[in-house]
Parts: structure tokens; sequence; C-alpha cells
């Protein structure tokens, strides 16, 4: 499976992008408002989660390339996660450090609700983050999603929930009104 952007290439993750991915989770900044950093044993074990993803539900998150060069900057896709109590289709992204501020993130996550929306049956996608991680924020806002809740999570931090529903993206993106 593989979604192609203007300027991206969204793919599934091979054990072969582990030192592409590595560059990424390891990173102390990127991952600042993750539970953890990264080691080695971690990444492996994302991208074996990732491929049973595919295997069971068909999606997960995808590597992202650069479609000119193919080169791995970081993961974007659909993932069940468990938002404060109830399981719903979450988009995630990670984007390299060198690569941020170019709106890669944005256009990989476009990409994933368009394809989530027309390939799954999900009324409505999130997007979660801690409410301190505001380039997160702007991501979602910045793919279509509203601040629509806020939790206390389990370390005792704020988490906003930003959603977008399959009728609004339908009236805003799909019938080609995209902002």
């Amino acid at each position: 499976m593989t979604i192609t952007t203007e300027r991206l290439l969204l793919r599934e993750l091979m054990p072969e992008d582990f030192d592409a991915l590595y560059a990424v989770l390891a990173d102390s900044d990127i991952m600042q408002h993750y539970p953890y950093t990264f080691d080695e044993n971690r990444v492996r074990g994302w991208i074996e989660k990732n491929r049973e993803r595919y295997r069971v539900f068909g999606f997960g998150l995808w590597a992202v390339c650069l479609r000119d060069t193919g080169e791995m900057i970081g993961d974007c896709g659909l993932t069940m996660q468990n938002v404060n109590g109830f399981i719903r289709p979450e988009i995630g992204y990670h984007i390299r450090g060198d690569m941020q501020h170019r709106g890669y993130a944005r256009e990989a996550a476009s990409a994933v609700r368009d394809w989530a929306f027309r390939n799954t049956p999900f009324r409505e996608l999130c997007s979660y983050m801690k409410s301190s991680n505001t380039p997160s924020a702007g991501c979602a806002k910045a793919w279509g999603c509203r601040l629509a809740e806020t939790y206390s999570d389990a370390e005792g931090e704020e988490t906003a929930v930003y959603t977008l529903t399959r009728v609004l993206w339908h009236t805003q993106y799909e019938c080609g009104n995209e902002e």
C-alpha cells in the first residue's frame, strides 16, 4: 500500500527503515511530549508493531518518504488508540527535526485523512497530544481538526483531543473546497 502526494510517498515500514526511523524516534527534542525517547529495541518494536497493524487492520503508521529521492523523513498514519477511555482512530505523525517546518506533517496527515475516510467506515478521526505540544496541535488544525476536548492523562498532564468528522471532511475537503 502506498499513498502519493505532491512531495511525499507514504509506504509500509520495513525492517530496513530502522536507521531512518531511529533518527526520528530517538531524538529527545522530537519526542519531548512522548512518555519516553526510543532506544534501539523500541524502534525495532515500533516497526514490528506497525507491520502487525497492517496485517490486522490494513493500516498503521507508514514511512514518510520524499517523493523525489525516496529518503525516509518520518512516519505518519492511522492507528487505533485509547483516547480518554475510548478506542478511536487517530492520525499520528513524527517528522525528523531537520525536515520540520516545511509542511510535511500536514501534507502526510492530510493524505492519511483522505485515505482513511475513503477506505474505512470511521465517522470521525482524531489526533491527540499533550496540550503543551503546540506544533502537533497546529498540524492537527492544519489538516482540518478542531479542538474537541481536553482531559488529564495517566501522567496527570492535560491532553488535547482534536477531531474531524466525515461529514465535515466531505463538505470541506472531498468536494474540492480545501481551505
